[in-house]
């Protein structure tokens, strides 16, 4: 996303110096509390997520494989498998600080995204952010995608999503379907749709956007 790249969220590299420090001392345990993960438990994932987002970087997430990342994170396979369960795993936590960073932004950030100005506006902004999210990281969001059948519609980003583009389409008093309306927009803005879009039918950043916003003028009153 250009506007969230801008506003980068610290890197791994920056958490993971300041790792020794976090954990000098040991969090004392609480009853019925999760047990605190382990500093070196915590360098491990670190170490990880630096070396994949350097390698993602450079070549590209397809052609990032997990053994190619166990090894320059310095770490054995089952290390890194424990903590992401597989690829798909890893290349999803490559995206969850951005990814928090966007759902703070529709939720309570600035207009358009945020809350204060019309629906109508809001639902354009959220799409566009999105195709800009792609346009920026499209192979990672892919590759986190390239789950299970029906993975990604269970996931709890894409179950975020739903909900914030529900809501939108009860405020502008949408009379249709809401659930299932909420369903097809997302769904034109599923990563494998937008990349083949633009790779392959040639369509530009400013033609999707411009059909996104033709495809929510179209279903949502401009008074709303």
């Amino acid at each position: 996303m250009l506007t969230q790249m801008d506003r980068s969220p610290e890197t791994y590299a920056g958490r993971l110096a300041r790792v020794e420090g976090r954990h000098a001392l040991p969090a004392l345990p609480m009853f019925g509390a999760p047990r605190p993960e382990r500093a070196d438990a915590v360098r491990n994932r670190l170490a990880i997520l630096e070396a994949a987002e350097a390698l993602v970087a450079r070549r590209g997430a397809g052609c990032v494989t997990m053994d190619e990342v166990a090894c320059a994170a310095r770490v054995g396979k089952g290390t890194l498998f424990r903590h992401f369960g597989d690829r798909c795993g890893l290349m999803r936590a490559l995206l969850d600080e951005r990814e928090r960073v966007f759902q703070e932004d529709f939720i309570r950030g600035p207009t358009p995204l945020g809350p204060g100005a019309p629906a109508r506006e809001r639902l354009v902004a959220f799409g566009e952010r999105v195709l800009d999210h792609i346009e920026i990281q499209g192979d990672v969001l892919a590759a986190a995608e390239n789950g299970a059948p029906g993975e990604r519609l269970r996931h709890n980003v894409y179950g975020a999503y739903r909900a914030h583009v529900t809501t939108l389409l009860e405020q502008s008093s949408y009379n249709g379907d809401i659930g299932y309306i909420a369903d097809v927009l997302l769904g034109a803005l599923v990563t494998e749709l937008v990349l083949h879009q633009r790779r392959v039918l040639e369509m530009s950043p400013t033609q999707l956007k411009r059909c996104w916003r033709e495809l929510v003028h179209a279903l949502v009153d401009p008074h709303c």
